[in-house]
């Protein structure tokens, strides 16, 4: 079977009501495509006659079924298992919609599964779960595991996101992958990358702040340490983490220890002073004083969406390279750049997990295919790139190899 990406349903079925009773615009796009769900499931073999029939069912597939009760790992050959990745949500952070509960998250599951289709090649099974206990979420996505060859945690408040991906990969012998933290941190670390190569510079030259201590900020500042940056401080609501604070969480202790070399404390506003780089991850806007207080040539990544921390126009006054979120200004860092491409690899090896290699080398990758086009506008790729995922897939698929952790 896999995952196709057709609309269902007819244009005769009843209206729509909205949550507060009023009819849904028919004429609204939005609706229109979202009408019956974005997803279906096809076959991949024909089922035209009886001998059809007694091959794809009964009595065929007891043959199947017993070899691999013999040899549990035939199921990554026989089933779809090694090329089908399970989408798990519990419906607690979603987009910049926040605590929907899991129907709400529900047309952004699909959303994520047909792009894993048409980015990656990769099927994928939205499926959100009415329980938010993080125990409950993992013993949940355990006991689906035997059906799938990844698990992709979408959507899933800090700091439980932190704890369900590190008890499922202990748990489990498939990749288990958060993308609000991981993917992000992927694409804006290839982005750095160029913005570094454009001006002259090697990461380990670069001060950057993050303002954002939740689940994309601690990763992207744990993949910008293992790149080698020079250094690197995170801010969160009230201000700078760093090993003095006796506020932190435990997630938060864990990250003064591995940033902020320099020592800094105080405001976000007072970090970028003199600072190479500045990634927003947090929303909130910062005021356009620390914008131009920050070094020459500087490079500012204001990715919340909608509303970008930095206005474009603002950014652009006192930086050199200015990224977003969004689709409608240049150098967008969109997860769709990376997600696709590192579960084809990892599955493409049957991977028994994605590791921080895999994730530098996905990186690096995305990086290159910019390639001599580099310009102030063009740090990372459009996702419509058609080289992006070939060459994603790739370099995860060695580096798992390299690693390890690859099965085949």
């Amino acid at each position: 079977m896999a995952a196709e990406i057709v609309n269902p349903r007819s244009d005769s079925d009843s209206d729509d009501i909205g949550v507060d009773g009023s009819s849904l615009d028919p004429l609204d796009p939005a609706f229109a495509l979202h009408r019956g769900g974005k997803m279906a499931v096809r076959a991949t073999v024909p089922v035209r006659d009886k001998d059809d029939l007694s091959l794809a069912y009964t009595p065929g597939v007891a043959k199947v079924c017993s070899a691999i009760a013999e040899r549990p790992e035939l199921v990554d050959e026989y089933t779809w298992k090694s090329s089908v990745v399970a989408v798990v949500t519990d419906g607690t952070a979603v987009l910049g919609l926040g605590d929907i509960g899991p129907r709400a998250s529900l047309p952004v599951m699909e959303g994520k599964a047909i792009l894993f289709k048409q980015f990656g090649g990769v099927d994928a099974v939205p499926i959100a779960l009415d329980c938010t206990d993080a125990d409950e979420i993992v013993e949940t996505v355990v006991r689906l595991a035997p059906s799938f060859g990844g698990v992709n945690l979408e959507d899933i408040s800090a700091p439980r996101c932190f704890e369900i991906e590190r008890k499922l990969q202990e748990r489990l012998d498939i990749p288990v992958f958060h993308d609000d933290q991981h993917g992000t941190a992927v694409v804006t670390l290839a982005a750095l990358r160029n913005a570094a190569r454009l001006s002259k510079r090697s990461l380990g030259e670069l001060r950057a702040v993050i303002s954002g201590a939740g689940a994309a900020g601690v990763a992207i500042a744990r993949m910008l340490v293992e790149a080698g940056i020079g250094d690197v401080a995170v801010a969160d609501r009230k201000g700078v983490v760093s090993a003095d604070r006796d506020d932190l969480t435990p997630v938060k202790r864990e990250l003064a220890e591995f940033t902020n070399k320099a020592g800094r404390t105080g405001s976000l506003e007072s970090a970028l002073a003199g600072a190479d780089v500045f990634i927003g991850v947090s929303g909130g806007t910062v005021p356009e004083a620390a914008v131009a207080s920050m070094a020459e040539g500087a490079f500012v990544f204001a990715m919340a969406n909608p509303n970008p921390e930095v206005h474009p126009e603002v950014a652009h006054k006192h930086a050199a390279v200015v990224a977003t979120g969004r689709s409608d200004f240049p150098n967008q860092i969109n997860n769709v750049l990376a997600f696709p491409g590192i579960f084809a690899g990892a599955l493409q090896v049957r991977a028994s997990r994605i590791t921080e290699g895999m994730k530098l080398a996905a990186a690096e990758a995305l990086a290159s295919v910019v390639g001599d086009d580099l310009a102030a506008d063009y740090v990372i790729p459009s996702p419509f790139d058609e080289r992006v995922a070939p060459a994603v897939t790739a370099a995860v698929a060695a580096a798992a190899r390299a690693e390890g952790v690859a099965r085949r």
